[in-house]
């Protein structure tokens, strides 16, 4: 595919940020009216765009780590994804006048009702929960500063010693990136109800999130593939090999989505099977059959078709829908824990996704302009041009 014209990042900008401030200006009027439902539309919306730049941050790392040629195309979109922390960290904020409104453990009261949660007091309570939250966001931050720094060296430089750089960086920090996320996925959706757990949980957390980031960096590289110089630089075998990634996320997903059902069925505790039970009801039952259906299984017969991977535009709209059922999937994680007799969307559940994900998107852009489209002077850059007709 060869093109001449250049993006339009400017208007693509302006209407992501326009329909942000007006998605948070239309949600800050349910403030006045229904300050709870805010609060736990907000958060829904905020742990599904943090899933963004975490993803990225992870498959940038994972390609720094394994050194693969699918991961040059798509590695400018990736950054600029990691670049987003500070306008997550501004976002953030909002909640942390919601705490009492979202998290039962908040009221000292709660863990009197049993002996079991007073050993649960320990972490969970305010000062411990603002203390993790700034490490999580100063380690993401360090991961982001330190990849984002080495890689515009490199195309200032073309230093060869900068790759090995961010390969050896990058081990350690997966590690890091998953410790992270795992806790942050506890204190901000597991402890909305604290009496269940589940030590999968922060693992369906990473794959969620490093498909959403998968998926979102193939929708711009369909995008981008119209213009030059990202058009002779990209090939159907390059999309053939995120199709596959793609695809191994899809089962991920499903693996681990499984592998916490049985686990906690079959063991039959009463502290553990009441999460489950709320959500194989009613509405939440007919939602998560539609999950395994459209989360699943539909994406892993279309990605198991090497004519869709390689096909751009074929493989960006399987990707752009699975964004929308990954927000669903997150939706029926969150939500039930403040809705247990079954789905009801708010008004401003909608408002809210909208709100915070213009603001996001708006800053995407406004990254992902800021530099080259692609890594012309790192070393493996050539090779994979070369990949895959």
């Amino acid at each position: 595919m060869n093109g001449s014209r250049t993006p339009n990042f400017e208007r693509a900008q302006r209407a992501a940020l326009t329909a942000g401030l007006l998605g948070l200006m239309t949600s800050s009027t349910f403030f006045f009216r229904h300050p709870d439902q805010f609060y736990r539309s907000y958060l829904l919306a905020f742990v599904f765009w943090i899933g963004f730049p975490l993803g990225c941050t992870a498959l940038l790392m994972l390609h720094h780590l394994t050194g693969g040629d699918w991961g040059l195309p798509i590695r400018r979109p990736l950054e600029a994804g990691t670049r987003t922390f500070p306008v997550m960290v501004v976002l953030f904020i909002p909640l942390l006048f919601g705490l009492k409104s979202l998290f039962p453990w908040m009221n000292p009261e709660f863990f009197n009702a049993e002996p079991i949660l007073r050993f649960k007091q320990h972490y969970l309570n305010l000062h411990f929960f603002l203390v993790r939250a700034a490490i999580y966001f100063a380690i993401w931050f360090a991961l982001a500063f330190f990849l984002n720094k080495w890689s515009e060296e490199q195309d200032r430089t073309g230093n060869p010693i900068l790759a090995k750089r961010l390969e050896e960086f990058s081990g350690p920090g997966l590690i890091f990136w998953g410790l992270t996320v795992t806790f942050a996925s506890v204190d901000w959706v597991m402890s909305l109800e604290p009496h269940w757990f589940s030590t999968i949980f922060g693992m369906i957390f990473m794959i969620i999130e490093a498909l959403g980031a998968m998926a979102l960096v193939i929708v711009v590289a369909r995008i981008l593939a119209k213009y030059e110089p990202y058009s002779s630089a990209v090939s159907p075998g390059q999309f053939n090999d995120l199709g596959s990634l793609l695809l191994a996320f899809v089962m991920l997903w499903a693996y681990l989505s499984f592998s916490q059902f049985l686990i906690i069925w079959s063991g039959n505790l009463r502290n553990e099977i009441p999460w489950y039970v709320v959500r194989a009801e009613g509405g939440w039952a007919a939602l998560a059959v539609f999950l395994i259906v459209f989360h699943f299984a539909i994406p892993f017969l279309l990605l198991l078709q090497r004519g869709v991977k390689r096909q751009m535009r074929a493989l960006a709209i399987v990707a752009g829908a699975l964004i929308v059922i990954s927000f669903v999937d997150v939706y029926w994680l969150i939500v039930p824990a403040f809705e247990k007799a079954g789905p009801h969307l708010h008004p401003v559940d909608l408002t809210a996704v909208v709100g915070v994900g213009g603001i996001w998107v708006g800053a995407y852009v406004w990254q992902l302009k800021r530099r080259p489209l692609l890594p012309v002077h790192d070393p493996r850059f050539e090779g994979a041009v070369e990949h895959g007709d």
